[in-house]
């Protein structure tokens, strides 16, 4: 099954469209973090027993024994002659985690199957195949999704998470050598065959183009496991999924090809904070390729211009793995990234640890104003398809109130679902909420955001496969009020105390004011004083005060927006979305490098890899928004008036009672084809391209609105 082991290749060959930053070995520091890393890794549970390891090597060798037998079926089933049965085989290749070897415990395994010409996906492989396994005693779950961007049979096979692709070739028979990183495999594929090799093809390729595949691992799962502590793990959400930390720490192995884990981790944000987004990161060099399939080509494809964060996949065709980042999940990981670059600073200086890098973001303590979206079904199938679609569109209820709020109002989604117990066939979605940062801030000044959400309820009860259960509802709900069910154990915890991001921040209060002083010395009284002051002063410097309309009445509903504790202003210093300017870099100690003018050299170095020019000019996020809405509303013939007054935005029964826009052809509706490379996110494969759902009322037209920090407040009488 798969490719082969790929061995590691010599420090001598160049891997990557540039030469290496450095060709260093090992100080006696690296070696000594990195068995510390390593250690962590180990106790934080990330590595599955030898047991579970041989299960799961069992249960591929059988998967591959019931599709060959399979295959088998359908050749004698379709009259082919003896020879051609008895040749008749499939294959089982993987890809994503388990390929890469660094799944952990009870992770799915992303499976492939490649069958011949003669076995089609609809009949045979949903058909005959579902069959067979809907027959076995070892299998539970099996949830087939063929109507799916990347069609998937989902099952658990022996208690082993299984999502089975499949690709039809144009071979009568399957040689079991098959070599599937040969282009020539995608001669007369169809789309879903592509997009379905896609993951295979790039997963062995990343393999190649590393050049130590050990130190690879031991870094990318650092790297995941960061991004999921720190809650910038998921590609739905806009943030990056299993292939994209892949990528990233695949170009970082190569510009540091001789390096540890250790360092390579340092490295990773240390370049990442300094990389000049949206200038494109390759492992190689694009190949147009023979066979005429689109790749990612900004001066080509108009859409390719407007992605802010590509990160491109190494194998024909090549595209980019990272369509979904918006500018504020961009912003989001961006402050990340310089969390990570300061905190290993520190501990060059004994100053923090790997425990510090690790520390959990305190998402439901970094905000005073939160969205909460509530989903409900009626059985357990109806919610698992009902949660595939709404996570596939919660990202536009993002771009949507950013974009109706001119980017004054920032959303930032948490990337996980929560579940009250006390509740069945219902979960919630969170976003947190803030004005931008370094905005003067005008008295009286509100956001109402209701006609937003009522959009996008429309849009999202426009799923095809609607059914009586199915609700949504929206809500908005202070930090106070956060239901305890979003915690573990069901139990609040205490505010945290002294972690990185709290002692982070107040240093950057005794920077910039001197009252602050107080606080750091240990006056509570002076600390509650000023604290209190900053609270009534909605001028004050520290937190930023709004209005956000979010309820019913007419009246306007006063809440405090407030900052993040991680001082996020401090972080994007230097950084502009527009021109992706990274300023302000600064030269660090470093003992690998041993020298300022060697560590000045690094950064140079650093900055000219970072500068790649990007070929084709960028187009701002509000044409990107306009296209989107434009392909979602091509079919509509009516349109409301363009500035309304929603009749609720806190709908208990929110759910079926409207339609809306929504036709699956905007870039974030028809899922991409790289969504297929990222092994854990379902709701990539599972999400369904919406139409008019002939259970729901008429479709009336997307208002086509830019809303204004006053518009809403004028037509409701009330001043801005």
């Amino acid at each position: 099954m798969g490719t082969p082991g790929l061995g590691n290749r010599g420090s001598g060959q160049r891997l990557g469209i540039t030469e290496p930053i450095s060709l260093s070995g090992p100080t006696e520091y690296d070696v000594i973090k990195t068995s510390e890393l390593e250690k962590f890794l180990q106790d934080a549970g990330l590595y599955e027993s030898q047991e579970d390891a041989v299960n799961r090597e069992e249960v591929l060798g059988r998967l591959d024994q019931i599709v060959k037998k399979w295959a088998k079926s359908i050749s004698r089933a379709k009259g082919l002659n003896e020879q051609l049965v008895q040749e008749a085989n499939a294959k089982i290749f993987t890809f994503g985690s388990y390929r890469l070897g660094v799944h952990g415990p009870g992770a799915d395994i992303d499976t492939l199957c490649v069958g011949p010409r003669h076995a089609t996906r609809e009949e045979d492989f949903f058909g005959e195949l579902h069959r067979m396994l809907s027959e076995m005693s070892e299998v539970s779950e099996l949830h087939p999704v063929p109507d799916a961007h990347v069609p998937v049979l989902k099952f658990k096979f022996s208690g082993v998470s299984i999502d089975l692709l499949y690709a039809k070739l144009s071979l009568w028979v399957i040689p079991e050598d098959l070599d599937i990183s040969q282009d020539s495999i995608l001669q007369n594929a169809d789309d879903q065959t592509v997009r379905s090799l896609n993951g295979c093809r790039v997963t062995d390729q990343i393999l190649r183009l590393v050049p130590n595949i050990q130190n690879f691992r031991t870094t990318l799962r650092c790297m995941r496991f960061w991004a999921k502590r720190r809650g910038v793990y998921s590609n739905v959400a806009g943030f990056l999924g299993g292939i994209n930390w892949a990528l990233l720490v695949a170009r970082i192995c190569q510009l540091y090809p001789n390096a540890l884990p250790n360092m390579l981790v340092s490295r990773f944000f240390m370049v990442y904070t300094q990389w000049r987004w949206p200038n494109p990161v390759m492992l190689c060099n694009i190949e147009e390729g023979s066979l005429g399939l689109q790749i990612w080509d900004p001066r080509r494809n108009p859409k390719d211009r407007y992605h802010l964060m590509p990160i491109i996949t190494p194998a024909y065709p090549c595209m980019n793995s990272s369509y979904n980042v918006s500018a504020s999940t961009l912003r989001i990981m961006f402050e990340e990234f310089q969390r990570g670059n300061d905190i290993c600073e520190a501990m060059e200086a004994n100053k923090a640890d790997w425990n510090t890098l690790f520390e959990p973001y305190a998402f439901f303590e970094a905000y005073k104003n939160y969205l909460q979206i509530d989903i409900s079904a009626a059985n357990a199938d109806d919610l698992r398809s009902w949660k595939g679609w709404v996570e596939s569109r919660l990202r536009q209820l993002t771009l949507k109130i950013e974009r109706h709020t001119f980017n004054m109002l920032q959303c930032h989604p948490h990337p996980g679902e929560f579940t009250d117990k006390s509740r069945p066939f219902h979960c919630s979605y969170f976003m947190g909420l803030q004005r931008k940062q370094g905005v003067p801030v005008n008295e009286g000044e509100q956001f109402d955001i209701r006609l937003t959400v009522e959009e996008f309820k429309k849009a999202v009860n426009m799923y095809t496969v609607w059914k009586p259960g199915m609700e949504i509802c929206v809500t908005h709900v202070r930090r106070k009020n956060i239901p305890n069910y979003v915690f573990p154990g069901g139990v609040r915890p205490p505010r945290p105390k002294n972690t990185w991001d709290m002692r982070r921040a107040a240093e950057l209060r005794l920077e910039r004011s001197p009252e602050s002083k107080a606080i750091l010395n240990g006056s509570a009284e002076d600390g509650k004083k000023r604290k209190r002051e900053e609270d009534a002063d909605p001028n004050s410097g520290n937190p930023k005060h709004a209005a956000v309309q979010l309820s019913s009445s007419v009246e306007a509903a006063e809440v405090s927006l407030t900052t993040a504790s991680t001082a996020s202003s401090s972080y994007t210093k230097g950084y502009d979305l527009h021109d992706s300017g990274i300023g302000e870099s600064g030269t660090k100690k470093n003992e690998y490098e041993g020298s300022a003018s060697s560590k000045e050299a690094e950064n140079l170095a650093i900055e000219k890899v970072a500068s790649v020019p990007y070929v084709g000019a960028q187009a701002s996020v509000e044409e990107l928004d306009e296209l989107e809405d434009e392909l979602v509303c091509k079919d509509q013939s009516k349109e409301i008036p363009k500035v309304a007054i929603a009749s609720s935005f806190v709908s208990p029964n929110a759910g079926v009672t409207s339609a809306g826009s929504g036709n699956g052809s905007s870039p974030s509706t028809d899922l991409h084809a790289g969504s297929v490379l990222d092994e854990l996110e379902p709701a990539e494969l599972t999400a369904l391209t919406p139409i008019t759902n002939p259970q729901a009322p008429p479709v009336q037209g997307k208002p086509l609105i830019r809303l204004s920090l006053t518009s809403v407040a004028k037509a409701t009488g009330k001043s801005a």
